[in-house]
């Protein structure tokens, strides 16, 4: 399936400040795609930074967009950033939960933002 597929490719782009892909980190809000005349597909990814202040968005963006481009199933990329909403570590899936020490989802992570910025 195609979703499946795009997010393999997202699960290997990384937050360069952080051992975890972008998936992972909860910082993809949206995946759309839809076939184009040509039998290949459009994609369109809104994702998000963990600050505002991130200065590689635009590395992350570019990144996505060109692994998602080299899929043959692929013949076009967009990815757009939004803060709305803003991102919190409670986005995080379990892995990466894990992987920056927190191992309940219920846990406390309001002070991770400091350790992110």
């Amino acid at each position: 399936m195609m979703k499946d597929k795009i997010i393999d490719v997202l699960k290997q782009c990384y937050d360069p400040e952080l051992p975890i892909d972008l998936w992972s980190l909860g910082l993809i809000y949206e995946i759309n795609y839809n076939e184009l005349k040509s039998g290949k597909n459009e994609v369109g990814i809104i994702m998000t930074l963990t600050t505002p202040g991130c200065v590689m968005g635009e590395h992350m963006a570019s990144d996505i967009k060109q692994k998602l481009e080299s899929l043959d199933e692929i013949e076009l990329a967009r990815v757009a950033i939004t803060f709305d909403p803003p991102w919190e570590p409670s986005m995080m899936n379990d892995e990466a939960r894990k992987k920056l020490g927190f191992s309940d989802k219920k846990e406390d992570t309001s002070n991770i933002d400091a350790d992110l910025k």
